[in-house]
């Protein structure tokens, strides 16, 4: 009898709709509103979704104070609860029911010393580690698990968004990828989608079965490869309660900074822990994570290992890192991980001023990118962001032997 050996690594995905990705996109929105108006404004703020309640709490240093309470308001509409769905007001939120308080203060003047320097230089906004990574298991360099459950959550929330008589927004959606063996696993290798796990809200008139036949409809249009996913063997698993129609934060309540590791590396790669919603460009643990994520992704891309993890950390009020790590798993080519390590800290600044003029973080637009988009997207893994650019893999490429 032939046996088949597995080797299976699972990550999850949320949509926009869901309670803790609710509150991270409130608290960008305000950034988003913050900066917009005053690129120097500071922010850093909690969000608590509960109910019908929404608390902002923290604290901004700005010289625009807008309307926090229509910007919650606004941000909920545009995920999707904006009242026009086929579902009642006990059954998921509405945007007339939402109770706003704000308790947002000054920031600490002992945090702005540190950071806002004399000579222009910006410190970091506080200690702490962050982690990059890229794998090129997939295009955009991003591990098999989350790229491909992104791909199903994208096209289960979209459709939830135009067919509300349907479904709810309130979505998540897991991928379990089988590799076969260990060393699979650790050469990039997946060798096919084992699972799948999608939960939906639906309206309760509709049937399980009606439910289930159209989300298959949709994984199967997703766009999943075929040499990775067969519709016949992977196990799919489509509202296996059978029943999921109350959703949003009158069900679930939802908080910042809850789910770094489906807006990171799908548990691929360690996290730093600090989360990037709520926070300015001048907090490490946003700024830090994009350019830890964008050397990551172009050793990856310069073909100088298969997979990346690179670790930067820092000290508040101090600009320069205090530490630059590479890691490639043992799957570097031309150059091991001392002589990448080095060749980072001796090639990239890497101080808040650096990252954020590189990448524009001061200058969120409609044009370019907005920290509300980020937080619903995912902090990384997204080809327009400006930190997933490959504009230096010619510059990596020289170590090539």
């Amino acid at each position: 009898m032939e046996t088949h050996s597995h080797y299976l690594f699972t990550s999850e995905v949320v949509s926009a709709g869901h309670p803790d990705k609710c509150a991270d996109i409130i608290a960008d929105s305000i950034v988003d509103a913050l900066l917009i108006a005053d690129a120097n404004s500071r922010v850093a703020s909690e969000v608590f979704v509960a109910g019908k309640h929404v608390i902002v709490g923290g604290e901004v240093k700005t010289t625009n104070h807008p309307d926090y309470e229509q910007i919650v308001k606004q941000a909920l509409i545009k995920i999707g609860y904006d009242g026009k769905s086929a579902f009642s007001k006990e059954q998921c939120l509405h945007p007339d029911d939402v109770k706003v308080q704000i308790l947002l203060n000054q920031q600490s003047n002992d945090i702005n010393q540190g950071v806002d320097q004399k000579d222009g230089e910006i410190g970091a906004g506080d200690q702490g580690i962050m982690f990059g990574f890229a794998s090129s298991e997939t295009a955009d360099l991003m591990p098999a698990a989350i790229f491909y459950a992104r791909m199903l959550c994208d096209k289960v929330y979209n459709y939830a968004l135009k067919h509300g008589h349907k479904l709810g927004v309130d979505i998540k959606t897991q991928v379990t990828i089988d590799y076969g063996n260990k060393e699979n696993f650790e050469n990039c290798k997946p060798q096919k989608i084992h699972t799948i796990v999608i939960s939906a809200p639906s309206v309760e008139t509709m049937p399980i079965e009606e439910v289930r036949t159209l989300i298959k409809g949709l994984i199967d249009d997703t766009g999943l490869p075929v040499e990775l996913y067969d519709p016949q063997d992977t196990i799919i698993h489509i509202n296996p309660t059978d029943r999921y129609v109350n959703h949003s934060s009158l069900h679930d309540s939802g908080l910042t900074g809850r789910k770094l590791i489906v807006d990171s590396f799908g548990g691929y790669a360690p996290i730093g822990g600090g989360a990037q919603s709520s926070k300015d460009y001048t907090k490490v643990d946003r700024s830090g994570l994009y350019a830890a994520r964008w050397i990551a992704k172009n050793i990856v891309a310069a073909r100088l290992a298969k997979k990346c993890s690179v670790q930067l950390s820092y000290a508040i009020g101090v600009a320069k890192p205090v530490s630059i790590s590479v890691d490639t798993f043992g799957t570097y080519t031309s150059a091991n991980d001392d002589v990448l390590s080095a060749f980072v800290m001796n090639n990239f600044a890497l101080t808040p001023r650096w990252i954020i003029n590189k990448f524009s973080l001061d200058k969120p637009s409609a044009d370019t990118f907005l920290y509300a988009d980020v937080a619903a997207r995912g902090q990384v893994g997204q080809s327009d962001y400006p930190w997933e650019k490959l504009d230096a893999i010619e510059l990596f490429k020289t170590l090539q032997n």
